[in-house]
């Protein structure tokens, strides 16, 4: 029995059905539509946003093929450096969260853009807030 289960182990990956390929792209869907906001200076994971990764996370583990990029972004108050490491932090912050939901990490990819995408422009606190987020985006494989 051993032996048969090490062979089995080593088989190759079978290639979706047309009807599961679907079915990743319907959930590659539900996840790339993912944005996280978060107060000034923060990057907590709010109440309102733990079940927006909940959703996302059964997804991920029922498609283990799926693959995400987290980016974390700021508003434009700070210096360069200070909101890289914040945008770093909010990321890290889903990141974590979705691993404690039992996403593998290897699904996963952190990258902060800081202040540098900003999602609105202008200089007040409406732009400001549109601004500090995570963006959850799938990624193709290729």
């Amino acid at each position: 029995m051993v032996v048969f289960a090490a062979a089995c182990s080593k088989t190759a990956p079978v290639a979706p059905t047309e009807q599961g390929q679907a079915a990743i792209d319907v959930a590659a869907q539900q996840i790339s539509d993912g944005i996280i906001y978060f107060d000034f200076d923060k990057y907590d994971i709010k109440n309102e946003y733990r079940e927006v990764l909940n959703q996302k996370a059964a997804l991920m583990r029922q498609f283990p093929s799926i693959r995400v990029r987290i980016e974390g972004h700021t508003d434009e108050r700070g210096t360069q450096e200070y909101n890289l490491a914040l945008g770093e932090r909010r990321a890290k912050a889903a990141y974590e969260f979705l691993v404690l939901l039992g996403v593998n990490p290897n699904q996963l990819e952190i990258i902060s853009y800081g202040k540098e995408k900003p999602k609105a422009e202008g200089h007040d606190e409406a732009a400001y807030y549109e601004n500090r987020r995570v963006d959850i985006h799938y990624m193709l494989n290729k």
